[in-house]
């Protein structure tokens, strides 16, 4: 464990990136700086600004789980934070199980404030047990160093409780606290028409399996000043290099495809950063969709927003904060978005918010970590240094008669330097485990050791 010079306590924190590290759009896209979904960056900066008061010194960690970092970060750090979004579903355990190998070998503490489990919105666990054995020794490993693991709602509460852990707090997400016990929503601002500006989310999955495509388009015939924010790395590599080798790119019904004429009419955006993200969404009436971070996005710009709900790890967070939402698989496919806006009701969760605060860093004060709002300046440090720094603009359609020529070229060289690159870190592990191994002699040496010594006895000099 790091000795602790003047008592800072010294937290590596599981992040995409630091809110600090300004990194161009080329190369974000090319390392995956946010973990394929840019909604991940959201509740990843608001714990580090969380977790940053005058006792402590926030590292990021990157995303990447390397299990031969184990010794440094026990020698160096103090507690390692691990945000998760829905890391328990099918999708995900095998980076579970290579987190739960790095956290067994720690000795020091680890905090995970958040976690959510992903089944569909009848909360019905059946899906989730072919992992359940992997879930059961993820929580295991973080219960051993840990005073209890923070949950995102009622349904991922209830089911470790029913895996036998007791030591479980429903606390939500971090996200939702960027702002401490304070929430202000921008409200009574009149009924939508053509001329608001109308933000609108959704995975490519909701496209594919419910109306939500047709919602987008009939939104965007009302009103066109309509945007729509794609999360995915997928999204954002179409926009920027139209870039259609994903398997995303079947779904030509989600506006940040090529084909779709939201693109075309530049419509459309993906953000690297969640400052940029939340920026542009002040200037905007209202959000709806599917993307439970991109709605927490606005809601923390104080833009009205109503989650359409189409899975367990969106619709127990809305629960739990109570935020507007309805279940997207009974929404019509002509749905107002003013009538969203009309009947959403904002009181729960603007009053609710500082009793879920206390929650919240009750279960830090629980863990062991303090918090800026309690014992710093409310995150002023951390506000002052973020605006202070240039962040790209959120990435755009790549549009224009230079597009349709250049595109496959670009994305040729990109799928070979891709190629390049796992092959230069598939060399490096084959080096490093060589390396490891102790020299192996060539089958002749070996030979001429076993004949040579024979022969150099007989033909030594006597005595």
């Amino acid at each position: 464990m790091a000795s602790n010079v003047n008592d800072v306590k010294r937290i590596l924190l599981r992040s995409g990136k630091s809110p600090f590290d300004v990194v161009p759009v080329e190369r974000a896209l090319h390392e995956d700086v946010f973990a394929t979904n840019s909604g991940n960056l959201i509740f990843s900066d608001a714990a580090h600004k969380i977790l940053q008061t005058p006792h402590t010194e926030v590292v990021s960690n990157g995303i990447a789980t390397r299990i031969a970092d184990v010794d440094r970060i026990n020698n160096e750090y103090d507690v390692f934070v691990v945000p998760l979004a829905n890391a328990f579903r099918p999708s995900f355990e095998p980076q579970l199980k290579r987190l739960t190998r790095l956290i067994s070998k720690l000795k020091i503490p680890v905090v995970v404030p958040g976690v959510g489990a992903q089944t569909g919105v009848n909360y019905s666990a059946d899906r989730l047990k072919p992992m359940q054995s992997s879930v059961y020794a993820f929580v295991s490993a973080v219960l051993d160093r840990s005073a209890s693991i923070g949950v995102r709602g009622e349904f991922t509460e209830r089911y470790l409780r029913d895996m036998g852990f007791r030591d479980v707090d429903v606390i939500g997400c971090p996200s939702m606290f960027l702002h401490g016990d304070t929430l202000t929503i921008r409200e009574g601002g009149g009924t939508l028409g053509p001329g608001s500006r109308i933000a609108v989310n959704g995975s490519h999955d909701a496209v594919r399996k419910t109306e939500l495509g047709q919602i987008i388009d009939r939104t965007h015939a009302r009103y066109p000043h309509l945007r729509f924010i794609g999360q995915n790395l997928s999204d954002a590599r179409q926009l920027h290099w139209r870039d259609l080798s994903h398997p995303n790119a079947a779904i030509t019904g989600i506006p940040t495809h090529p084909d779709h004429p939201m693109y075309a009419e530049d419509k459309v955006r993906v953000y690297i950063d969640p400052v940029t993200w939340m920026e542009d969404l002040r200037g905007f009436d209202f959000s709806f969709g599917s993307r439970i971070h991109g709605n927490i996005a606005a809601l923390l710009a104080g833009t009205p927003a109503t989650v359409l709900c189409g899975d367990s790890r969106t619709l127990e967070l809305c629960r739990y904060f109570e935020i507007p939402h309805r279940t997207l698989a009974n929404v019509p496919a002509d749905l107002d978005p003013a009538e969203l806006h009309e009947t959403a009701d904002f009181g729960p969760l603007t009053r609710g918010h500082r009793e879920r605060f206390d929650r919240f860093t009750n279960f830090l004060d629980k863990n062991g970590l303090q918090n800026t709002f309690t014992h710093g300046d409310g995150g002023a440090a951390f506000e002052q240094r973020m605006s202070k720094l240039s962040f790209p603009p959120g990435v755009r359609p790549w549009t224009g008669p230079e597009a349709a020529e250049l595109a496959p070229r670009l994305n040729w060289l990109q799928t070979r330097l891709a190629e390049i690159e796992a092959e230069n870190t598939r060399l490096k592990r084959t080096v490093a485990k060589n390396a490891a191994l102790p020299a192996q002699r060539s089958t002749y040496q070996r030979a001429r050791s076993v004949v040579g010594r024979p022969i150099k006895r007989a033909l030594r000099p006597s005595r």
